[in-house]
């Protein structure tokens, strides 16, 4: 069968756009009640989060985003303690202020905050944009290394193993593809994308 390896790569960045930084749980064990059976001539599985969350390089890239969004994140904190300082301030002396100088300086707190709260969204995108592109990257990487490992099996058809509610397991390609994909690359250097122009404004 001739897979298309446009369709490899958009499924694979499918599921890392809901990636979580944090690894994917070890599977559980094997029980007296799970499901096995006979395996079923040329249907393959892939567990496209397990190749993201167990190869070198879909660890290294999610270890490298936690470190850019932590960088970021510290220097927002720096930015909103003189804010609430400022927000503590204002509360404590509101009463002996005329009408007139609260409304004024709740106007000015309030910009911003709004302000400050638009830079924390703009970080949220940018972390978003970014983890979409690399985890991309890691796709292409990864379709070739599926197309072998799928032709290697004499697979007929490949089916997402984190949908497959139970069954006999042989064919799955899991493993295969993080141990190529592992031996191909390990890491991958990028920096936080930028927000197209106009957006997060």
């Amino acid at each position: 069968m001739n897979m298309s390896r446009s369709l490899l790569t958009a499924a694979l960045v499918a599921a890392a756009a809901g990636l979580s930084l944090v690894p994917a749980p070890p599977a559980r064990a094997a029980t007296g009640t799970e499901l096995g059976g006979n395996p079923v001539p040329g249907v393959c599985m892939l567990s496209r989060e397990a190749v993201f969350a167990q190869s070198k390089v879909g660890q290294a890239a999610s270890a490298r985003l936690k470190q850019l969004a932590q960088q970021q994140q510290s220097a927002l904190d720096g930015q909103r303690k003189p804010l609430d300082a400022d927000i503590q301030a204002f509360q404590q002396k509101a009463q002996s202020l005329t009408e007139a100088q609260r409304k004024q300086q709740g106007q000015a707190l309030q910009q911003r905050m709004q302000a400050f709260q638009g830079q924390v969204n703009q970080l949220d995108g940018r972390i978003q944009l970014t983890r979409g592109k690399v985890m991309q990257q890691i796709g292409q990487q990864a379709e070739p290394i599926v197309a072998t490992a799928y032709n290697s099996h004499h697979c007929g058809l490949l089916l997402n193993r984190d949908a497959v509610l139970g069954g006999n397991t042989t064919n799955d390609l899991t493993s295969d593809v993080v141990q190529g994909l592992d031996r191909k690359i390990t890491s991958l250097s990028f920096n936080l994308e930028p927000l197209p122009a106009g957006n997060g404004k």
